[in-house]
Formats: structure tokens, C-alpha cells, sequence
């Protein structure tokens, strides 16, 4: 049976990236292979509940949103997304895919906007980056590096030096949340006149921590 273990679905606002402040559904894989020390979805590591994916459609069908974002977890973790993400669409949805960057993004339709991180050394998680990953990369997707330190911005600098990125897809600065001071970071892109766009997490600003926000 085409299914998938799922901690939740959800509709709230996108709190990154490019539809930042959207209406959107989420769907929350379970299970992760990294564990970078700043997670704040240690919750979906485990458990979950295995449901079908015509029963995700239809969920999302019910809340009624334009956007869907798939992320976890690490999503790509569980082979079934693939066939989940084309059918979302097929459907007409505008779909984001957020991935921590250690595994192969190839299989996940092109449709979808690939949100992927480079995990830097504060992460704990530097040596899983699939540095491959980036030849794969279109316009319509998007790279996400989290600071955690001053350390980890002259790190994230220095890799942005060194790779081509395809024209319009975005480079996403974003603070390590209660690690780092967001005007900080700001003041460091400003002053190398980096070609980054900071990041702050709307959804952190609204409901905290809340699970299901």
C-alpha cells in the first residue's frame, strides 16, 4: 500500500522562505537521519501514523490552502514522498519541500520548490551535506543556510564563494533561534554585501515553540 508515517498535518502560515507569511498546509513526516543540535522538531523522530496517500489528499484537500509544504523530519527519508509530491502537483498546489540536504533531492519533481539545507559545523551535521545535490538545483529552488555563530557565517560565506547557484534561486541567512542575534547576522550580510537574504522565522515570532503552528 502507497502510504507514509506521518507526526501531523496542519494549516498555519509559512513562516520561510519565499511564500513567508502564506496560508499553508503542512505535512510533517516522521523520522529524521540527522541531529543537528538546534532541531525544533525533535517530536517527529518517532512515532507517527501510517496513513495512505489518498487519505493525505484528501486532508489537504480539507483545509482548503493554496500552498502545501512537505518537510519533517527529514521527508526524503521515506521513498513514498516522491510519488506524494507529484501527485500535490498534479492537483494544482504551489509545493514546497524542505530537506536537510543529506539525501538525494534528484527523484523529487521538479515542480516543487526544494528548499535545502547546508548544514554548517555548529550544526553538528557538516560532513552529511550532499554536496551533489547542488548540480541538481533549479531556479525554482532554494538553498537555506541556519547560523549558529560568527564561526558559522564565515563558514557559510566561504562555501557561497565557491559554488554556482542556477539565476533566481534564492540563498536564505537564517538565525539559529536563542543562538545567535538576529541584528548581528544582519550587520555581518550587510558589510560583506553578501547576495543572501536573512531570514526570520515568522512562525517563531508568533507561536513560539507551539507543536501543530
Amino acid at each position: 500500500m502507497d502510504s507514509l508515517r506521518i507526526t501531523e498535518i496542519f494549516c498555519s502560515l509559512q513562516g520561510e522562505a519565499r511564500d513567508a507569511g502564506a496560508v499553508c498546509t503542512f505535512i510533517r513526516l516522521t523520522g529524521c537521519p540527522l541531529r543537528c543540535h538546534y532541531c525544533d522538531t525533535a517530536y517527529a523522530f518517532t512515532g507517527g501514523r501510517w496513513t495512505t496517500l489518498d487519505d493525505i489528499l484528501d486532508r489537504v484537500r480539507g483545509y482548503g490552502a493554496r500552498h502545501v509544504c512537505v518537510t519533517g523530519g527529514e521527508p526524503l527519508a521515506q521513498p513514498n514522498v516522491v510519488p506524494l509530491v507529484a501527485r500535490l502537483c498534479d492537483a494544482g498546489y504551489e509545493v514546497c519541500v524542505e530537506t536537510a540536504g543529506a539525501l538525494d533531492i534528484r527523484p523529487v519533481d521538479i515542480r516543487a520548490s526544494r528548499i535545502m539545507d547546508i548544514k554548517t559545523p555548529a550544526s553538528g551535521e557538516a560532513a552529511r551535506n550532499r554536496w551533489d545535490n547542488l548540480d541538481a538545483l533549479t531556479s525554482h529552488d532554494q538553498i537555506k543556510f541556519v547560523i549558529c555563530s560568527r564561526a558559522d557565517y564565515e563558514w557559510a560565506r566561504e562555501q557561497l564563494a565557491g559554488i554556482v547557484l542556477p539565476p533566481g534561486c534564492p540563498v536564505w541567512f537564517s538565525p539559529s533561534h536563542g543562538q545567535i542575534d538576529v541584528r548581528e547576522l544582519a550587520d555581518w550580510i550587510v558589510a560583506d554585501r553578501l547576495p543572501v537574504r536573512l531570514q526570520l522565522q515568522l512562525h517563531k515570532q508568533l507561536w513560539a515553540d507551539e507543536p501543530g503552528r
